[in-house]
C-alpha cells in the first residue's frame, strides 16, 4: 500500500501543476429509436485522440448538470465536466429520458424503467467508441447513475467505470433507510407498506399525499424495476477497471457501501473522501449547512475527488486496439 501512494503522489502533484487546457462545449443528440436524447460535450481544444467520460446522474428528474427541481441547483456534474475537460478528459452529460431537454423521448413515466435507462446509457457509449476523437471511454455515474452505469458497462463496451456514491444495497433498503430518520411514524407505516409491495411486483392505487411524490403510481413501474436490481451483484459482475468514490459525510449513502461495492471487487480501487457529501463537496456534518450545499453551485468540488478520478483515468491504457481482453 505504501509503495502505491508514494507512486501516486507525484502523479498527483503532476496533474495539479499541469495547464489547463482550452475547452470546446458542443450540444449532441442520440436518436435511440424510440426518442431524441440531449447532452452537452465538453472537450478539450485538441487534434489528439483523448479519453472520454459518459456521466450518468443520479434518481429522479435529475438533470445532465447535476440538478434538480426538487432540490435545487448545485452544478455538480457540470463542474465535474469542467474539471474533466481542462485535464484533457472529454465528456458526454445527458439528460435521460423523461427529464429536461430529453423530456418527449419519456414523456409517460409509466413506461420508464431502470433497463430503458441502462439501454440509453450503452447507446450512449456505442456511439462514442465510435469516435475517432476518442480513445478510452469512461462510464462516470453518481448515485443512482452508478448502478445505470453498471448495468450498460458491458453492452457500452466501457474501457473502466467509476461509481461515485453509488449504493451496494438493493435501492428499496436504501430508501427505507433514508426514510426511517425523516418521516413520522404514521408516515414511515406506510411507507413500509407501499415498499415491500414495489418490491413483490406489486402497484398500489392508494399512496397517501405526502408520499405521492415518491410513490405516485405513474412512477411505481420504475420503482418496481429498480428494486429487482442488486448494485453490489451488478458491480461485483465487472471485469473492468473500477474506481469507487464515496464521501465520508454523505447523508444520503453510506461509506459502508463503498466498502460492500469493494468487496465484491477486490480488485477495484476504493477512495473514502473525507468531508465530501453527496453532492461531491466538502461540506460539515450539520443538516442545515448538508442541505445547503445541494442547492449551491458556487461550492468548489471536493479537491480530493478531482485528483482521484483523473489519476484513475490517467492510469488507463490506450483500449483502442485491445478488444481480446473482455
Amino acid at each position: 500500500m505504501m509503495q502505491f501512494v508514494l507512486l501516486l503522489l507525484p502523479l498527483l502533484a503532476s496533474l495539479a501543476q499541469a495547464a489547463p487546457q482550452s475547452v470546446l462545449q458542443r450540444p449532441v443528440e442520440l436518436d435511440t429509436g424510440t426518442g431524441i436524447l440531449r447532452g452537452t460535450l465538453l472537450r478539450p481544444k485538441t487534434g489528439e485522440p483523448m479519453p472520454v467520460a459518459l456521466i450518468i446522474a443520479g434518481s429522479g428528474p435529475t438533470n445532465r448538470d447535476g440538478n434538480n427541481p426538487l432540490g435545487g441547483r448545485n452544478d455538480s456534474l457540470k463542474k465535474l465536466a469542467q474539471l474533466l475537460a481542462r485535464n484533457g478528459v472529454a465528456s458526454v452529460r445527458y439528460d435521460k429520458r423523461g427529464i429536461a431537454g430529453s423530456y418527449d423521448a419519456g414523456a409517460d413515466e409509466r413506461q420508464l424503467s431502470i433497463e430503458l435507462y441502462a439501454q440509453d446509457a450503452a447507446a450512449w457509449g456505442q456511439h462514442l467508441k465510435q469516435d475517432p476523437r476518442f480513445s478510452r471511454l469512461i462510464l462516470i455515474g453518481h448515485s443512482e447513475g452508478a448502478l445505470i452505469a453498471s448495468l450498460a458497462a458491458q453492452a457500452a463496451n466501457a474501457d473502466a467505470l467509476v461509481s461515485i456514491a453509488g449504493s451496494a444495497r438493493p435501492i428499496d433498503q436504501l430508501l427505507r433507510d433514508q426514510l426511517h430518520s425523516r418521516l413520522p411514524p404514521p408516515l414511515l407505516a406506510q411507507s413500509e407498506v407501499l415498499l415491500a409491495s414495489l418490491r413483490a411486483g406489486q402497484t398500489v392505487a392508494e399512496v397517501p399525499q405526502p408520499l405521492q411524490v415518491l410513490f405516485r403510481p405513474s412512477v411505481q413501474p420504475y420503482l418496481i424495476s429498480l428494486f429487482r436490481q442488486n448494485p453490489a451483484q451488478v458491480f461485483g459482475q465487472l471485469r473492468i477497471p473500477a474506481l469507487i468514490l464515496q464521501g465520508s459525510h454523505d447523508i444520503q449513502v453510506s461509506v459502508s457501501d463503498a466498502e460492500q461495492l469493494k468487496a465484491t471487487r477486490p480488485d477495484a480501487q476504493l477512495a473514502i473522501i473525507a468531508g465530501m457529501n453527496h453532492m461531491l463537496r466538502i461540506v460539515p456534518m450539520d443538516m442545515e449547512q448538508q442541505l445547503a450545499s445541494y442547492r449551491d453551485p458556487k461550492l468548489p468540488l471536493a479537491r480530493e475527488l478531482g485528483e482521484r478520478l483523473l489519476a484513475f483515468i490517467q492510469s488507463l491504457p490506450d483500449s483502442r486496439n485491445a478488444e481480446s481482453r473482455r
